[in-house]
């Protein structure tokens, strides 16, 4: 799949695939240039609706124009095929195994994000050699402290025995910062990701998995960040985390929203891209210089909020700025552009998405 438009002004969304132990095929996909950063999924995932979402290509762009972003689908999710059996922690440690020893990369860093927190810590504490820099957003050490028994139970017997209102529930839990639309098309994308049994199966593994014992023997420099309102992973959790591991430094952020695209994701790209050292310099991806250099993280999700047609006022309650400052981000944009209107801009992004 080609993520830009001819000419290379944006680095491509490609899918392949790889095959792990038993001939399940792995679906995964490569973003942009440079150095590594490997992203394992974090509970359900779908590469092909993931890079449909404005939101969370205005979150990939910016990191992949300083590194090579590498995504994959979890076995019995979007495009991968199922696992034989049930998975837990270290079937996810194998496939992430599986799918950078594909890369043929002997060193890369790791980017884990909620659940998948856990799998990059394992896989840290496993493979010390293979990890040069390891960032955790919204994770945490014990699965069974993120809910209570009861919360859990509900929770999973609602998604199983109503997929279509679990994941509206759901929705509401990760996308507490988001509005109406946004939380529609993650809950689109949740039922087109997985089964309702395949998605109850892989909640109850994210309340199983755990790393509480393995956190003392983390020697990769790392970096955990949480925002304060958290609602699917309360902030005490990630704050825990961040002591259990020695030497690692927590940055707080604001929001309430969990996915790292929910909400204001720029601040948490520009705090990734600083701690891999990532914070100046042209795109490493071939072609031409893109327009993407121009632009700041902030002002590419501006960019693809008004080619989905919102107006200032609904940028800014969805990035929960003030309108005034949505208004001014869109008039930067449009003089950065060299374009005199809002369908100008989303002209642009369109362009740029083909």
């Amino acid at each position: 799949m080609d993520g830009g438009p001819a000419g290379g002004r944006e680095p491509r969304f490609e899918i392949r695939f790889c095959a792990a132990e038993g001939g399940a095929r792995i679906a995964y996909a490569t973003v942009g240039g440079g150095p590594l950063l490997i992203v394992p999924p974090a509970w359900i995932s779908h590469l092909e609706l993931l890079w449909q979402d404005p939101a969370v290509r205005a979150f990939l762009v910016p990191l992949a124009a300083r590194r090579t972003v590498v995504l994959y689908d979890k076995p019995g999710c979007g495009l991968s095929d199922p696992w034989p059996g049930r998975q837990t922690l270290d079937t996810d440690v194998r496939v992430l195994r599986t799918v950078v020893g594909h890369l043929r990369e002997d060193r890369f860093d790791l980017l884990g994000v909620s659940t998948a927190a856990a799998t990059a810590l394992a896989f840290a504490v496993r493979h010390p050699e293979r990890v040069g820099r390891l960032v955790v957003y919204g994770g945490y050490a014990d699965g069974r402290q993120v809910a209570s028994p009861q919360v859990r139970t509900a929770l999973l017997g609602m998604v199983r025995a109503h997929w279509g209102l679990g994941s509206d529930v759901l929705a509401d839990i990760f996308m507490a910062d988001a509005d109406a639309d946004s939380r529609r098309h993650f809950t689109r994308l949740q039922r087109g990701t997985a089964t309702a049994e395949s998605a109850c199966e892989l909640l109850d593994q994210c309340y199983d998995a755990r790393v509480v014992d393995e956190l003392d023997r983390v020697v990769t420099p790392t970096l955990v960040l949480h925002r304060r309102g958290d609602r699917a992973i309360p902030y005490r959790l990630g704050r825990d985390l961040a002591a259990r591991i020695p030497g690692a430094r927590l940055m707080t952020l604001p929001g309430r929203g969990h996915f790292p695209w929910s909400g204001d994701s720029a601040p948490l790209v520009r705090a990734v891209l600083e701690y891999l050292g990532e914070t100046a310099g042209p795109p490493r991806w071939h072609g031409p210089r893109s327009v993407d250099d121009v632009l700041t993280p902030r002002q590419l999700q501006v960019a693809a909020l008004v080619a989905d047609g919102l107006s200032n006022r609904q940028i800014a309650r969805r990035l929960g700025i003030k309108e005034r400052s949505a208004e001014g981000h869109v008039e930067r944009i449009r003089q950065r552009l060299g374009v005199r209107s809002r369908a100008q801009i989303a002209a642009w992004w369109a362009r740029r998405d083909r």
